[in-house]
């Protein structure tokens, strides 16, 4: 199933939390609540934070359009089923993402999108919609949704770090969300697009010097968790996924299909070549099926500190 997202039309929307703290957004023209509780800003489209990035001095907002480890990636699309994991620490997160990637391992260029249960950027263990990006591998830039200067949102349907709901439980119906990162030809920036239709934004390339001002090198389908106490003992018991390792039969944990990439045919195909694997396999696990299914699966998730992972 295709899960219901929160909608709001009404201007530029940003969610008003650990960006500018409770007191509120200097932009905003006009604050409302959402029914879970958000503070969400209404900021002119053209006074938004993110074109007060240096790069950014004389650029022109692009409305949104419809456009319809290779050498070459403009784009990437996938179905991430939702879930509600727990996260340990206020300074940890979880997340189900799609990411191109450009660079040296240490110093890559980094655009992602999916779902994100964050504490620290957020203020709240929900499970959230949202956008990251990095220029250096994360050393001295990188940020979430709108948190500061780089993604320019275009849509007034689909508010960064909105809640979504419903989400998916072990012994209920499972709901999903469509994330699709596609490079604009014309003006090369990288747009998102959220459910098939609805384009929120885009990264522009004047964020970018070489890299991903092109193209991707790789794309990146599956979970994350960020922690200190990663790869030490005690292990943090931030989950990935639902928290289970996955059996792929019950489809019980962190589960994406339809999985694409956008190349030089501009036609979205289902990569020639793909490898799965986990840094820390006793703590958070994967699967692949790729033969005898119609679409090829991937399954990934776990409990973190478990009895084999101490």
């Amino acid at each position: 199933m295709i899960m219901a997202f929160k909608l709001i039309a009404i201007l530029l929307l940003e969610i008003n939390l650990a960006l500018f703290g409770r007191e509120g957004n200097v932009f905003a023209v006009k604050s409302i609540q959402s029914e879970d509780g958000d503070v969400i800003d209404c900021i002119d489209i053209f006074k938004q934070p993110a074109l007060s990035h240096p790069a950014l001095k004389n650029h022109k907002i692009q409305l949104a359009i419809l456009h319809t480890e290779g050498y070459r990636y403009l784009g990437a699309k996938t179905d991430m089923v939702t879930w509600n994991p727990h996260v340990e620490a206020d300074d940890e997160y979880s997340t189900s993402r799609v990411a191109l990637i450009s660079g040296a391992y240490y110093d890559y260029q980094d655009i992602e999108s999916g779902w994100a249960v964050n504490p620290r950027v957020y203020g709240d263990r929900q499970t959230r919609f949202f956008t990251y990006w990095t220029t250096d591998g994360s050393k001295e830039t990188g940020c979430f949704d709108l948190t500061c200067p780089g993604f320019v949102q275009t849509s007034h349907e689909i508010a960064l770090g909105a809640a979504i709901y419903p989400i998916s439980t072990q012994n209920g119906l499972p709901y999903s969300i469509t994330v699709y990162i596609y490079k604009d030809l014309n003006t090369s920036n990288w747009w998102l697009q959220y459910g098939e239709t609805i384009n929120i934004g885009y990264w522009p390339s004047e964020i970018f010097e070489g890299g991903l001002k092109y193209h991707a090198e790789t794309v990146q389908w599956g979970g994350e968790v960020y922690s200190s106490k990663v790869g030490t003992h005690p292990h943090t018991k931030t989950q990935m996924g639902s928290g289970a390792f996955p059996v792929f039969i019950y489809a019980n944990t962190g589960f994406m299909k339809r999985m694409r990439v956008l190349q030089n045919s501009m036609e979205l195909r289902f990569p020639e070549y793909v490898d799965a694997y986990s840094e820390e396999y006793d703590c958070y696990r994967t699967q692949y099926m790729g033969d005898y299914v119609e679409e090829p699966e991937f399954h990934f998730g776990g409990p973190g500190r478990n009895p084999i992972c101490p």
